[in-house]
């Protein structure tokens, strides 16, 4: 097969290339270019250089004597990811710009180019699995191997069609395997270490660059309450907040408080004890049935509601409208308003959604 790998100078898209080339595919490399062009203020032209990824994914791919091309989706990225990042924090919701940038970047416009450069098939370097099940004439989405590093939790929102033209080579591996690999093939990102960070935010600070982004007219003052409505302090912008959040809230009290939730509507964040942070039930919008057809009634399934979490068992009772309602049987801390909450029956992605 001629399959197209999305390349981002790491070792786990590296060795995806590497592993498809010695099975004997004709591979490309394809690297986005995301990020280095966005405004840096409302109408102002950036003028980063290059982000260094895209230099050493050309350095893989010469490596590998495969062909490299670099594919410029900053237009795109900008106002399908970063403006609903930036908008979901100013609605007091916290964000995952990773789940949708594989939808519609990744899965979305990079598979198109792939196709449009000859290529079956996409292949990337997620840890996770898709397979083929005839008995129900559908592809299901499966957890990696390796649990630590599965990340069959930012997939969910695929659909069948761009299943069925997806590769997950490292699916099957450990990470250890991949980087005992990775050196075996003297790659150049065999010693490069992971990052955690979100890929236009490079300092981790989330603050500025949505003040950044909008201009820190956007600090509009309001109040801090408890869930009895009693005014405990003042906050000065609510997209500087998330659920669970204890720093920063500069109350003085006798116990420790974290943030329970965000009013966008009335610009007020409530805060409370820990104990405040559990609950037992959520509902769960726009919900994307990736492995099964959307259920009839209620089913019982792992929830995981952000990507650490260790998943909690649950009742799911499907609503109107593309929506769920999740009965948890144990309470969880901290659920995140904006976050996906993934549904799973052993390690088989059943289908997935956005916290309400």
């Amino acid at each position: 097969m001629k399959i197209a790998v999305a390349m981002s100078g790491g070792v786990d898209s590296s060795t995806a290339a590497a592993i498809l080339i010695e099975e004997g595919h004709e591979v490309i490399g394809l690297t986005m270019h995301l990020w280095d062009s966005l405004p840096d203020a409302p109408g102002e032209a950036g003028s980063r250089p290059a982000p260094g990824h895209v230099a050493e994914a050309r350095r893989v791919a010469e490596q590998l004597g495969i062909p490299h091309w670099v594919i410029p989706l900053q237009e795109l990225f900008a106002s399908e990811i970063v403006g609903y990042f930036v908008d979901e924090y100013l609605r007091g919701r916290t964000p995952n710009p990773c789940v949708l940038c594989n939808r519609r970047i990744k899965f979305g416009a990079l598979l198109k180019k792939a196709g449009e450069l000859g290529a079956s098939a996409l292949a990337t370097g997620h840890y996770a699995r898709i397979q083929w099940e005839p008995s129900v004439s559908r592809f299901k989405l499966r957890r990696g191997r390796d649990r630590r590093k599965d990340q069959s939790y930012f997939l969910f929102l695929l659909g069948q069609e761009q299943m069925g033209k997806i590769l997950l080579p490292l699916g099957d591996k450990a990470k250890d395997e991949v980087r005992e690999q990775a050196f075996r093939l003297n790659l150049p990102a065999a010693r490069k270490a992971e990052s955690q960070e979100i890929c236009f935010i490079p300092d981790n600070d989330y603050r500025k660059f949505v003040e950044t982004r909008k201009g820190e007219g956007i600090a509009k003052a309001g109040k801090i309450v408890n869930a009895q409505g009693q005014v405990l302090g003042r906050h000065e912008g609510i997209y500087a907040y998330t659920v669970g959040q204890r720093r920063g809230l500069g109350i003085a009290a006798p116990h420790p408080l974290y943030v329970l939730a965000l009013d966008a509507g009335k610009n007020t964040v409530i805060a409370g004890r820990n104990e405040e942070l559990f609950t037992a039930g959520l509902t769960v919008r726009a919900v994307n049935w990736v492995s099964i057809p959307p259920p009839e009634g209620k089913i019982e399934a792992d929830v995981q509601i952000r990507y650490r979490h260790p998943g909690a068992p649950g009742t799911l009772v499907p609503l109107q409208g593309g929506r769920v309602r999740v009965e948890l049987k144990i309470p969880q801390r901290a659920v995140t308003p904006g976050q996906a909450a993934v549904f799973y029956r052993g390690d088989e992605v059943l289908g997935g959604g956005w916290i309400e």
